[in-house]
């Protein structure tokens, strides 16, 4: 709420009266991602946001505030500059990249951002060693319910090879959990462990549609 005042009205008023081009804001909590498609006005809306914050008190986290090029055409304008690939960005748990279909449109992938998916591995990694002598049905219900929360959330178009990812690494971490557990644990193949994952770590599937099939129910023409 605090937000909508210092920044979300802000920004349809600086659009109305100073942007030679379009802008947009995609905001949650207090991240946000600005599009422009003149780089002017990103340089000066960049400046005034500084010092439209600055009047109360806060101010644009230094290492996640940054100018990119991104977006159709940016691959090709930074090839013609002898530039690299159009840099990527991260955004509510997704790594945004500059893409093309398999027809050569350009479209915006999206993969669960690497640092992200590490800290969540990490933390299943340390919740599975404490819960390592619990009953078996136990554990995997509850390994179950976090898995599928995290396929759910990201199981977008082109984010497949992610959710394998993820899988095979929780897979990985319960098995060796359950070898430590007791001598017999040990002689625990993983032809046996497969029939446990396949109970409570279905392989995954793509949940959610494309953007533009999205925002086509949402807003039928």
């Amino acid at each position: 709420m605090f937000l909508h005042y210092v920044l979300d009205l802000w920004v349809e008023a600086w659009r109305k009266r100073h942007a030679k081009g379009d802008v947009i804001i995609v905001r949650y909590a207090d991240d946000f991602v600005m599009g422009f498609r003149e780089e002017s006005d990103a340089r000066r809306c960049l400046q005034a946001l500084r010092e439209r914050f600055a009047k109360f008190g806060l101010e644009l986290h230094p290492e996640k505030t940054r100018l990119i090029q991104f977006g159709r055409y940016a691959a090709e304008r930074r090839s013609e500059r002898g530039l690299g690939p159009p840099e990527t960005f991260d955004f509510l748990g997704f790594t945004h990249i500059c893409g093309k279909t398999r027809k050569g449109d350009f479209t915006i992938r999206r993969i669960s951002a690497s640092k992200k998916m590490r800290n969540k591995l990490q933390e299943l990694k340390q919740s599975l060693r404490r819960t390592m002598h619990m009953d078996l049905a136990q554990v995997g219900s509850w390994l179950s319910s976090v898995y599928r929360g995290w396929c759910n959330y990201h199981a977008i178009p082109g984010n497949y090879d992610r959710l394998q990812q993820f899988r095979t690494a929780i897979q990985g971490f319960w098995l060796r959990t359950l070898r430590r557990r007791t001598q017999r644990g040990r002689r625990l193949t993983w032809q046996k462990f497969s029939r446990l994952t396949r109970h409570w770590l279905p392989t995954p599937r793509i949940l959610h549609p494309y953007p533009e099939v999205r925002f086509a129910r949402l807003y039928p023409r």
